[in-house]
């Protein structure tokens, strides 16, 4: 609901329409039912996002992803109308960022809102410090206090003993972790990243996701996340946004879109995704009752940690939910059922 004051952020139907003249036929077409070619064909406008809505509770890690051309990119810069969205809202605490004037859009920016892109944008002749300093000189944070943020967010980031180094002389994993400071370091409530570690290579690209899952446990900022890597959105996100054409085909938790994909698009995505990396040791659990002195596990575990326990003991295991309340058992032929429903 609008307003709802557990939502850090509330996006209603937002479009965005490329091209020249105005956009409304552009929807018009697309509320009709027209394709976004055929309405590049009809009038020459591009339907980049399409009557986008979703909320994003405070803290929770939202993850959009799809394949270059779906809108992710257009859509995450709707929101910090660093393009200005053709049609909807954007509400940020209740309040619609799409009717803010210039100076208050500019408040946000500086305090509330940070963004992390995937091209680090770091002032190749200010020092590491300097960098991670900048919002915090551009809200004119006297020079010792802002100094002193900046070492405060280097050394939660990994980096303490690089503050006088240029980002030349840094890897690109480096420069990355520079650049989640630099956005760190005005304290926002909400972070959004614009496929940030997509050009890193695939050992550090692991350590950036390992090092935010590792922020978010501690700091619990709202964020949204653009990937177009199906195992980035499963590793990070508590609820992912499948995008095609402008819109979402199917939103949920990991675990309900592997187990459940909506449609055939989503489909593709989760067939060679190993469930048991995926699914909760819930999903497997039946009715029944284990030894007293059985093992126990926690329902949301994921199956794959308990296949170790399963071949060493043939025994159930028994399930219990988060306040320690047993809910039912797993044994191993409920696990290899899944398991070669997989390979089907």
């Amino acid at each position: 609901m609008p307003g709802d004051a557990s939502n850090a952020i509330e996006v209603r139907n937002v479009w965005k329409v490329f091209g020249h003249g105005s956009p409304d036929e552009a929807i018009s077409l697309a509320q009709s039912g027209a394709t976004r070619q055929e309405i590049i064909s009809r009038i020459d406008q591009t339907v980049a996002v399409r009557d986008v809505s979703f909320d994003v509770t405070r803290g929770e890690t939202f993850v959009v992803m799809g394949l270059s051309g779906s809108g992710k990119s257009t859509l995450i810069r709707c929101l910090s109308r660093l393009i200005e969205p053709s049609a909807g809202e954007v509400l940020l605490n209740g309040a619609d960022l799409l009717a803010m004037n210039d100076d208050e859009l500019r408040e946000i920016r500086r305090g509330k809102i940070s963004m992390v892109f995937q091209h680090f944008g770091l002032f190749p002749h200010r020092k590491v410090i300097d960098n991670i300093a900048y919002g915090l000189e551009v809200q004119k944070v006297d020079k010792a206090t802002r100094l002193a943020r900046a070492t405060e967010v280097l050394k939660i980031v990994g980096l303490d003993g690089w503050a006088d180094r240029y980002p030349q002389q840094l890897s690109g994993g480096m420069q990355q972790r520079v650049g989640l400071a630099r956005a760190l370091a005005v304290d926002p409530e909400i972070l959004l990243f614009d496929e940030p570690f997509s050009a890193l290579d695939p050992l550090i690209r692991k350590e950036m996701q390992d090092e935010l899952i590792r922020l978010q446990k501690t700091m619990q900022r709202t964020i949204i996340f653009i990937t177009h890597d199906f195992a980035e959105a499963l590793r990070l996100g508590d609820r992912i946004a499948i995008m095609k054409d402008g819109s979402f085909d199917q939103v949920g938790t990991p675990e309900e879109i592997v187990s459940n994909p909506a449609t055939p698009y989503v489909r593709e995505f989760v067939n060679d995704v190993p469930r048991a990396k995926v699914l909760s040791v819930g999903s497997v659990t039946v009715p029944g009752t284990a030894p007293e002195d059985a093992r126990s596990v926690s329902a949301s575990s994921r199956i794959e940690t308990i296949i170790p326990m399963l071949l060493d003991n043939d025994e159930a295991i028994r399930v219990v939910d988060d306040n320690g309340t047993t809910i039912g058992v797993v044994n191993r032929h409920n696990v290899a059922t899944m398991l070669q429903a997989e390979q089907l």
